[in-house]
């Protein structure tokens, strides 16, 4: 299960960055008179965003997710940005409790009780 996160949260984050690149500096260079870096950068990103399909697909079926989380997992490198997003919430909601680790952080303190004169 470790190594489909892994691979999940690998091709999530480069997936983003590929189609942050192609959205923000490929397609106003495309608008400019320059397709050269729009082409490439979105061939790359279509084949990365084929393996991140299967990555995520299979870590959902790892972690028996239903429909819908499934769902926005794969659409998540459609829209810039949004697979940082949905990976964070795939990880907190989904594997940190399937892998039995928690968020990382220690349970709050009580308030303190204030004293009284």
């Amino acid at each position: 299960m470790r190594a489909a996160v892994l691979r999940y949260r690998v091709m999530a984050y480069v997936t983003g960055v590929v189609l942050m690149v192609l959205v923000f500096v490929g397609i106003p260079l495309q608008v400019a008179g320059h397709p050269a870096v729009a082409n490439d950068v979105g061939v790359v990103h279509g084949i990365l965003y084929i393996i991140y399909l299967v990555c995520a697909w299979l870590l959902a079926r790892g972690l028996r997710l239903g429909a819908k989380p499934t769902l926005i997992m794969l659409l998540a490198g459609t829209v810039p940005i949004m697979t940082f997003i949905v990976e964070r919430w795939v990880t907190r909601r989904f594997i940190n409790p399937a892998l039995g680790e928690g968020s990382g952080r220690s349970q709050p303190a009580a308030p303190a009780r204030r004293a009284t004169r």
